[in-house]
């Protein structure tokens, strides 16, 4: 395979004779027919198999032990009869057991948090990055970015994949970077409106604070440069999508990935449709299971998003579970690969309130429709006796003042309509509530226990 932006693949044609000794020609991934692109994904995935079986302690060991072997995999739906990865996987074999590759071979590492235990490690050879960089590259062009344009950087760089996994491929595209990185939020005003970028990639909960900051320094956002925002690291709603776009003046469209898969990249929305991220289907099997039961499910179905990688060397997963709830949709302006619809929840992030499940994707969806408030809110859990409760805090947009009972029962009401939970709301004034410089944090749970 060349290593172009566009991600040529060689394709063999049958030869005269109908063999299968005919022509290779090199074709950009993107045009790939289903057919073609399904040859390439097979032959990929066997390769991804065994060199995750013969390199992976882990995975030779969950291989033996479902009684399967990489040999057993002959045709793309067999997968299904492979076993899963989670994240608890990566933690048990902190911090290298999941390398499949030897240490002088790696080129760089990332890692999560681990607020909630060891961090993930994930490595990448120097083939790993440069396809990373190629599919980011892919993203930031069918967002509409060209060679040429400046491109301002708010996520955050280090060990989080997010700045510098945007950050090369904007370089392999032929942007100028601008590597502001998460923070400093005058300064980043500063260097947008003197800069002058067309895009910005940085999460939407960031985004809402940089507007505010906009608007605080009396600059109307709608007035700067930017055209194009490319938003990920978090869930958000259509209807943030909706209060973005009107308040920056700007193109929203969603970058999907994770790091335990690569980093941002996996999938990305094309700016000419907004209709859900593309999956980029030469580099990443997607599939949808049943959360509770594992059970693959039909593309169209709801339920737990997993990603197998099929050209990674470093850290190849098989089979890993996002925790994102999504369904598998039919390409649109790249055909032959689909698309995911776009993710509001995750299985990791659902409160579960009497005995009813609650997203906070439900929550924000609600609080963006209502007139006179802000896309600003905390969702806070307590525990009264043996009771979960729950007060949504919300920012007015500065016209509605704070406490105003009736801003409080509309949204209390809807709450309970379209949740099926009763909830407190507190209406609280502008800047009260903790911004975001990264992913925001929607949950406060302070219940003991």
């Amino acid at each position: 395979m060349t290593d172009t932006i566009r991600g040529e693949v060689g394709i063999r044609h049958a030869g005269a004779d109908g063999s299968a000794h005919g022509r290779v020609e090199s074709t950009p991934a993107e045009e790939l027919n289903r057919s073609e692109l399904a040859e390439l994904q097979l032959e990929r995935l066997r390769e991804t198999l065994h060199h995750a079986y013969e390199n992976v302690p882990c995975y030779r060991r969950k291989f033996d032990a479902a009684g399967i072997r990489p040999q057993d995999c002959s045709r793309l739906s067999d997968l299904a009869k492979f076993p899963t990865t989670t994240k608890e996987d990566l933690r048990a074999n902190y911090p290298d057991g999941m390398f499949a590759v030897p240490q002088e071979r790696l080129s760089r590492v990332h890692a999560s948090s681990g607020t909630t235990g060891n961090p993930t490690i994930v490595g990448y050879t120097e083939r790993d990055l440069n396809h990373w960089a190629e599919v980011v590259a892919r993203s930031i062009r069918a967002a509409g970015g060209r060679p040429g344009h400046k491109v301002h950087i708010a996520y955050g760089y280090g060990l989080f994949t997010g700045g510098l996994g945007a950050h090369y491929g904007a370089e392999r595209l032929g942007c100028t970077v601008i590597p502001a990185s998460g923070g400093m939020t005058e300064r980043q005003v500063r260097l947008i409106h003197d800069l002058r970028p067309e895009i910005i990639m940085i999460t939407p909960s960031y985004m809402l604070t940089l507007l505010d900051e906009f608007r605080r320094q009396g600059i109307d956002p709608r007035s700067t440069s930017l055209r194009i925002g490319i938003f990920g690291a978090e869930p958000w709603t259509a209807e943030m999508r909706a209060e973005i776009e009107e308040s920056a003046g700007i193109d929203a469209v969603d970058i999907y990935g994770l790091s335990e898969v690569m980093g941002p990249g996996v999938a990305s929305e094309c700016a000419t449709t907004k209709d859900g991220p593309h999956i980029w289907e030469d580099h990443f099997y997607p599939e949808v299971i049943d959360p509770a039961t594992g059970e693959s499910l039909p593309d169209g179905t709801h339920g737990e998003l997993v990603f197998t990688s099929l050209t990674k060397e470093a850290t190849p997963v098989i089979r890993y579970r996002t925790r994102d709830l999504t369904r598998l949709l039919p390409g649109t302006d790249h055909p032959a690969m689909r698309r995911m619809e776009k993710v509001t929840g995750r299985t990791d992030d659902m409160i579960l309130l009497r005995g009813v499940n609650v997203f906070p994707g439900q929550i924000e969806d609600l609080v963006l429709r209502q007139p006179g408030l802000s896309p600003h809110f905390q969702l806070e859990l307590t525990r009264r006796g043996r009771l979960d409760e729950l007060c949504v805090r919300v920012e007015t947009d500065g016209e509605t003042a704070s406490g105003d009972p009736a801003a409080s029962t509309a949204l209390a009401t809807s709450i309970k309509d379209a949740v099926g939970v009763s909830a407190a709301v507190e209406i609280v004034a502008p800047e009260t509530l903790q911004r975001s410089t990264g992913k925001s944090r929607r949950v406060l749970d302070l219940r003991e226990g």
